[in-house]
Formats: C-alpha cells, sequence, structure tokens
C-alpha cells in the first residue's frame, strides 16, 4: 500500500538532485549568453536548447518556461512556476534574485553568476559534510560483516589447534 507513494518519493528526490546537479552549469552557460548581448528570454531559450543533451531534466523544465512566457505569462510568474514543478529550493532564490535584478535594474548576469558561484559552494560544503560522516556510518556494516570474518580467518587456525592439542590430551 505504501509502495507507490515511497517509489514517488524517491524517484521525485533523484529529480530534484539531477535538478540542482545541472543547475550551476546552467547558470554559467546564462552567463555567457547574457554577457554577449542576447535578451534573458532568447538566452532561456538557446540554455534549454542546448543543455538538452548533457541535462534532459532541466531543459525540459526551461522549455516548459520559455513557453508559458512566449504565451504571455509574466516572467517572474514563470520562474515562480518553475520552483512550484520542480520542488527545487534553489531554483526558488534564483527566481527570486532574478525578478529582483530586474525590478531594480542591476545587471542580471551578475546575478547570475553569483548565484552560480553560490550553488558551487553549497554542493562542495553538501559534499565535505557526507565526506565527514562516512567514517561513521560505516561502522556498523564493518563490526557486522567484516570483523567477524576477520576473526574467523585469524583465529581459525588458531581454535582448531587449540582444539587438537585439548583433545590429544584425552
Amino acid at each position: 500500500l505504501l509502495l507507490p507513494f515511497a517509489l514517488l518519493d524517491r524517484l521525485t528526490a533523484a529529480r530534484q538532485r539531477r535538478l540542482r546537479l545541472a543547475l550551476p552549469d546552467t547558470l554559467d552557460l546564462l552567463v555567457v549568453c547574457v554577457e554577449a548581448g542576447v535578451s534573458i528570454d532568447a538566452a532561456l531559450q538557446r540554455v534549454a536548447r542546448e543543455m538538452a543533451p548533457v541535462h534532459p531534466a532541466l531543459a525540459a523544465e526551461l522549455a516548459v518556461m520559455n513557453r508559458r512566457i512566449a504565451a504571455g505569462l509574466p516572467r517572474d510568474v514563470a520562474l515562480q512556476g518553475l520552483y512550484v514543478r520542480t520542488g527545487v529550493d534553489e531554483l526558488q532564490t534564483l527566481a527570486a534574485h532574478m525578478v529582483q535584478a530586474e525590478r531594480w535594474g542591476t545587471s542580471i548576469a551578475t546575478v547570475l553568476r553569483v548565484a552560480s558561484r553560490d550553488l558551487r559552494r553549497r554542493r562542495r560544503l553538501a559534499a565535505e559534510t557526507r565526506a565527514a560522516t562516512a567514517g561513521t556510518r560505516m561502522l556498523l556494516p564493518l563490526a557486522l560483516f567484516i570483523f567477524p570474518t576477520i576473526f574467523i580467518v585469524l583465529l581459525g587456525p588458531a581454535l582448531l589447534q587449540i582444539g587438537d592439542a585439548l583433545g590429544a590430551r584425552r
């Protein structure tokens, strides 16, 4: 009864992980396009097209967002819809920064560059955290599976010789 929900949660988490991993590369490509003088809408279309072979999940989401913008939806609503569809918190932060940069007239390229750097830093910190906890996670499998076999291999011949020695006296 709970299997479909557990499977759906697992698939959702895997998709969100793929989106998080693709986001810094996508932002870097957006920065290149925007700095080359391309409008943000054209840059989003170009990035969605170029990233499709490498990161198809994020490219598909960007394509959906582009179609919604082309249909007349305001860019800030389309950016927020990107977060609502995916559930990736980094996309919500990025959307808020892009909307704010657009309102205040600051450079979108600068916002994208800072967001990309921040996402890479977060990814590195998460990897360091996982590496720091790896030792404690390996303790239980070591205790349950590795140590007993080591004891059998090391103490087995000695126990057999002790058994033979004690059995010979009887």
